[in-house]
């Protein structure tokens, strides 16, 4: 682990200042001359608990509202799969008083903790939810979590309220991971979301259930209790586990909390507590919300929202086969890819997405080859793209046998750096390279509200009733000016016959 060195200056001075030395960079926060100074887990504490509605702007409303339809989306479309129909079958196991909705299901009610479990899977199944940045999965913990948990509250839950909430869990997980420096990476060791997602599901509940300052910490500190998921369980259908997981850890943290547990309350401050996640931790205080010195993260930092269900990455390296096919079709009319004798990708190095010959839709979505080759042989990649019979086709597996991947010393593993070039050679000597630096989607090039909105519709249309899917758009649509979310659960509930869920076929 780097050096660390940190210098507090004495509590009774009223200031104190924290400087990280780790080589990568340095921080230096300073809290208010006035106030008493707090811990770090302690400032997060206190924010949870300070922050309200009158802090939400615009921009973070209008980013959140996208990011709660599309997470929304991807989760119904997800209930259609192996792993999530097998999670469901387990969580059918248990009772409770309190019982909350399953996506997509209008007879099925589930524990709390147990309804945000298995609609957290839902929503990564398919690996088809936003990805932030430094990386991670921000919406997918929180949002099933903070659904679960409205259905049992006493009292109505305004949509400003959830809009309040969800965006307390986002920014507590972008705060987390700007402690390191290697977050800002591909991930090479453990899944971002098991870490900092149950963080964010917890400090999201907290919120709602509206926790005192000293219960959110030690939300914070149970939830870290249950953070870490290796990533050698990606490209299995153990994947959305940790998305699920993290919705019902954060949710049951928030719970005990509430009613009197207790863990480390300074458990971001150390290196042995949140900080053993992360080679070059360097946390700070968030600011007082009060002082004016609280900006959200989201602001200034948007999501990407995927347009096909693969894991980020995919996406470059999907938009530069597509334009390389383009050129060899313009030069030669009627493609016929025996033509190719070889492909070649330019990536940047990661190696569980070096997947060279798949054998499931988990390894495929995690596939560099696949996808690129998927997009050669189809001029597109889609949602039916990643069935056993796609992944299985002879031709498919010849174009892939043809694949060599190289990852170049410019091409840093990072989402917001990243590119992929393609470069297809011929039998007859030809060569055409296409490069994406940006894809559509990206943070830098958002969807469209036209395109995001018919994402959402189409994945939601193979599982919900026309009504059931043009009600969920109009409540999100106007969510700050909802005054009660159970009328989102009805919707979400509204499914269409069994016939039709069967013969959709439409996909984005």
């Amino acid at each position: 682990m780097s050096a660390v060195s940190v210098r507090v200056v004495p509590r009774s001075q009223w200031t104190f200042v924290i400087v990280c030395s780790t080589g990568a960079f340095d921080q230096r926060v300073k809290s208010h001359p006035s106030r008493p100074t707090l811990g770090i887990t302690e400032s997060f504490g206190a924010a949870i608990h300070a922050l309200n509605t009158a802090r939400l702007t615009d921009g973070v409303i209008n980013r959140s509202k996208r990011m709660i339809l599309d997470t929304l989306g991807v989760g119904l479309l997800g209930t259609r799969t192996a792993v999530f129909n097998k999670a469901l079958t387990y969580s059918q196991l248990f009772t409770s008083e309190e019982r909350s909705s399953v996506w997509g299901k209008s007879d099925i009610t589930l524990p709390p903790n147990y309804a945000a479990f298995v609609n957290g899977i839902a929503v990564h199944s398919m690996d088809f939810d936003d990805t932030w940045h430094p990386a991670t999965h921000p919406s997918g913990a929180v949002l099933p979590a903070l659904l679960a948990l409205v259905e049992t509250l006493p009292s109505q839950t305004s949509g400003l309220d959830l809009l309040l909430a969800f965006n307390v869990g986002i920014e507590v997980q972008g705060r987390l991971m700007r402690f390191s420096r290697e977050a800002y990476n591909i991930p090479e060791r453990f899944h971002p979301p098991s870490v900092v997602g149950v963080m964010g599901s917890a400090a999201a509940s907290a919120k709602l259930l509206g926790l005192s300052p000293a219960q959110s910490s030690h939300a914070l500190a149970i939830a870290a209790s249950s953070a870490g998921a290796p990533l050698a369980n990606a490209a299995t259908q153990t994947k959305p586990l940790h998305i699920g997981n993290a919705a019902r850890r954060g949710l049951e943290a928030a719970q005990l909390a509430q009613i009197g547990l207790e863990g480390n309350p300074a458990i971001l401050d150390m290196d042995h507590g949140f900080g053993v996640y992360y080679k070059d931790y360097c946390p700070s205080a968030v600011a007082d919300s009060a002082s004016g010195g609280f900006k959200w993260i989201l602001e200034d930092q948007n999501v990407a929202i995927k347009r096909i269900p693969a894991h980020l990455g995919m996406h470059w390296v999907v938009d530069a086969a597509l334009a390389a096919r383009r050129q060899l079709e313009n030069t030669v009319g009627n493609l016929d890819l025996s033509q190719i004798q070889h492909i070649t990708l330019r990536v940047p190095p990661s190696k569980y997405i070096n997947c060279p010959l798949p054998s499931t839709e988990h390894q495929a979505r995690h596939s560099f080859q696949f996808n690129a080759c998927s997009a050669l042989l189809d001029n597109k990649v889609t949602v039916a793209s990643f069935s056993e019979a796609q992944i299985n086709r002879p031709a498919l597996k010849r174009l892939l046998s043809k694949v060599t991947v190289e990852t170049p010393e410019d091409n840093p593993p990072s989402f917001d750096k990243m590119y992929c070039e393609v470069q297809i050679e011929t039998d007859q000597g030809q060569t055409y390279t296409a490069r994406c630096d940006t894809f559509y989607g990206h943070w830098r090039k958002p969807l469209s509200h036209k395109d995001l909105v018919e994402k959402f519709s189409v994945n939601a249309s193979s599982v919900l009733c026309t009504k059931g899917v043009e009600g969920v758009i109009d409540v999100i649509g106007n969510l700050e000016r909802v005054s009660e979310c159970s009328v989102l659960g009805s919707y979400l509930r509204m499914t269409s016959s069994p016939q039709r869920q069967l013969y959709s076929r439409k996909v984005f």
